[in-house]
């Protein structure tokens, strides 16, 4: 076996795709902060019980798990930032009013999201906790917004759905949790075979319904024909109403699908995936997920979105990157000095060292420092 070789959907990030991705990422975490998020750094390794607790059986399947060699103890390495986040908000932070944080780290997956998607995700996000109304969901959507343009994303547009609706016609349907588990895996795959043969058993009611959550997709005029096609439950009603207030906030087009139950196992409410004009899937996720914080035994409302950087730098249009400047190796202190103006002024400045002249030109420089007069000037590369 050739020892340079990396596992399957893991690879090297090189210049200077590490560059933008670094960028991309100060450029955000900045963003987040002026908006009032606080950054926090979870641990890559935890318990397997804290990492994994309320996120559902899809995350335990994506994450690496290894004992402890201290506590003899399971642990896992994260493949979700986010329920990492939530687990500082109800134990060391601990605060009674709304809590604004933002994360940015790697993240490890058994196995990778889609075909073309890597197995270490640089994963970024910001999440509200607190606040159980549609004000925060709005929030985090218009921020994910104002994230996507920062990074030069344009035309882009969102997908909403909300998962108390799929719950809603479950539960009043007396539909039980293995059914329910067939019943998420065909509307998932938009499978409309799957779910008729699944729902033939089912209360007239229940059965209509489902069938007519994969035709529920749209622009907010969909609400209307959802409200005539779906039973009159009190949940429907107002999950209804979260979807039209989000479908009108005209920060970017928002489409709305009923049968979008992306992180179902996960989320509680309202949910959502961006997408950016020429890529297939999706550039950032988001949606409530209530029911986390209940599981660390805090009840805590909260919201947010992640998404992963090398997917923002492969997505986002490349940036013109400004070339370095090319200076002489000496101990002339002139030199030095003007070489840390150029620096502190964001110049990228090379120094030559001695020895490699027949190599050629440092790659990426098109200026050089070059001395006239005794003050050192900065000149086109190569000019006389």
């Amino acid at each position: 076996m050739r020892n340079w070789l990396l596992p399957e959907k893991f690879e090297d990030i090189l210049p200077p795709q590490a560059q933008r991705i670094d960028r991309m990422r100060a450029k955000l975490l900045e963003l987040f902060r002026v908006h009032g998020y606080q950054l926090v750094i979870p641990p890559m390794l935890e318990y397997l019980e804290s990492l994994l607790t309320g996120t559902g059986h899809d995350l335990d399947l994506r994450t690496f798990k290894l004992v402890d060699q201290l506590s003899g103890r399971m642990m896992g390495v994260r493949a979700d930032i986010a329920p990492q986040v939530a687990r500082i908000d109800a134990h060391l932070l601990n605060r009674k009013g709304v809590t604004r944080l933002c994360y940015a780290g790697s993240v490890l997956l058994t196995r990778s999201r889609g075909l073309d998607s890597t197995r270490e995700p640089l994963q970024i996000g910001a999440e509200i906790y607190g606040h159980p109304g549609i004000e925060s969901d709005l929030e985090i959507q218009q921020l994910l917004v104002e994230s996507l343009a920062a990074c030069g994303i344009s035309g882009a547009r969102l997908d909403v759905g909300h998962v108390a609706v799929f719950r809603a016609i479950c539960r009043h349907g007396g539909v039980g949790a293995e059914l329910e588990s067939e019943l998420y895996e065909a509307l998932e795959g938009k499978d409309l075979p799957a779910l008729s043969v699944v729902t033939q058993s089912m209360p007239k009611a229940t059965r209509n319904a489902l069938l007519a959550l994969p035709e529920l997709y749209g622009d907010g005029t969909v609400l209307e024909r959802a409200r005539r096609a779906l039973p009159k439950y009190p949940e429907i009603d107002a999950a209804l109403k979260d979807l039209e207030a989000l479908s009108r906030s005209g920060s970017i087009p928002v489409s709305v699908d009923l049968a979008d139950l992306r992180g179902y196992h996960y989320h509680s409410g309202v949910v959502f995936a961006a997408y950016a004009p020429g890529v297939a899937n999706a550039v950032a996720l988001g949606g409530r997920y209530d029911e986390v914080g209940k599981a660390f035994g805090r009840a805590r409302p909260a919201t947010g979105f992640s998404t992963d950087l090398r997917d923002l730098a492969r997505t986002a249009p490349h940036e013109a990157e400004a070339a370095a400047i090319l200076a002489p190796y000496s101990n002339d202190e002139g030199l030095a000095t003007a070489i840390r103006k150029l620096r502190a002024a964001g110049e990228v400045v090379v120094v030559g060292l001695p020895g490699h002249a027949a190599e050629g030109v440092e790659p990426d420089c098109d200026r050089e420092l070059v001395e006239r007069g005794g003050e050192w000037t900065v000149r086109k590369l190569g000019k006389s």
